[in-house]
Parts: structure tokens; sequence; C-alpha cells
């Protein structure tokens, strides 16, 4: 071996220096890889800790049914959901109050009218005019905003402020 060095023109005192570097970079590189295999295998114990193969799969199918039940729960609830978004333009949403005094005999402001419209203003007058002896309820129905019938001073109040409802807090919030 020694006269292929030399025919070569390599010193062997070069190569044999080499390959110990080389050995060091080796033994340095299995330490560094068996002290992360003792990390990882003290985990592994940690987590294997009082459990068996079988428990933790039987965990693990658990967790995924339970997994499976919110995934069912939340699409019913998507769907619920919709539906309310469906209803929601049908609901009253938007309503003001007024109270007054019908007749002169009567004070406190017994009388009332109640105005309830959902979001595109449609909806109802409820005007409850309130004497000594009686109550009378009148309904006048509301569409886009306004009466097909004449309303009272009162009863255009309160569609006002049912149509101007919640625009204050809107505006203070930033959103229509």
């Amino acid at each position: 071996m020694n006269d292929f060095f030399t025919n070569v023109g390599i010193d062997p005192a070069i190569v044999i220096l080499i390959l110990a570097v080389f050995l060091v970079i080796l033994f340095l590189v299995v330490f560094r890889m068996s002290s992360r295999l003792r990390k990882l295998e003290k985990k592994y114990r940690g987590f294997m800790k009082g459990k068996d193969g079988q428990s933790l799969e039987k965990l693990f199918v658990h967790h995924f049914r339970n997994l499976e039940k919110l995934v069912e729960a939340m699409e019913l609830h998507d769907q619920r959901i919709d539906i309310l978004r469906k209803n929601y333009t049908r609901l009253f949403s938007k309503y003001g109050v007024e109270k007054y005094d019908a007749f002169d005999d009567v004070g406190g402001k017994m009388s009332f009218v109640l105005a309830l419209l959902d979001k595109n203003n449609t909806g109802v007058i409820l005007n409850a005019i309130h004497s000594r002896d009686n109550c009378f309820l009148y309904l006048k129905e509301i569409v886009k905003g306004e009466s097909y019938v004449m309303l009272s001073q009162e009863e255009v109040e309160a569609l006002r402020k049912a149509v101007n409802f919640g625009l204050a807090e809107n505006m203070e919030n930033g959103t229509d």
C-alpha cells in the first residue's frame, strides 16, 4: 500500500491525518445523534407511560368520534343560521313608541302608539287610545315606511322613531 501512495505522489501521513479528522467528525455526529435519540426515547416513554397500544388506539378512536360529532353539530348549526338569516327579513327588528293624552279629561299619557317594522321598514302601527270608560286599539299597515291611510301626529312620530331606530348607534359604530 505504501508503494501505491508513493507512486501517486501522496504522503501516507497526510492520508492518515485526513482519516483521523474524518473519524473525529464521525464520532461527534454519532455522539450528537445518540443524545438526540436519548431525548426522543425519554419523551416516548413519558408519552407511553401507563398506556398500552390498545388503550392509545381506543383514545384516538374516541377523539375521532368526538371530532365527527363536532363536525355534524357544526353543519346543523350552519343550517340553522341559514334559516335564521332567511327569516330575519320578516322579523320586526325596529320599533318606535309615542305616549300621549288622547282626551283632555284623561291624564297620565295612558294612550300610546307602537310602530313595529322589519329591516325594510314594513310592518304595523298599533294605536291604543285610552279613555275613562274604554280602551280602543287600531292597527294600520306600513309598507316601506309609508301608510296608505292617514296617520295622526302621534303615529307619524312613532313611525319616524321606528324608521330611524338604531341609526344613532350605527353612526357611532360606523356600520349601516
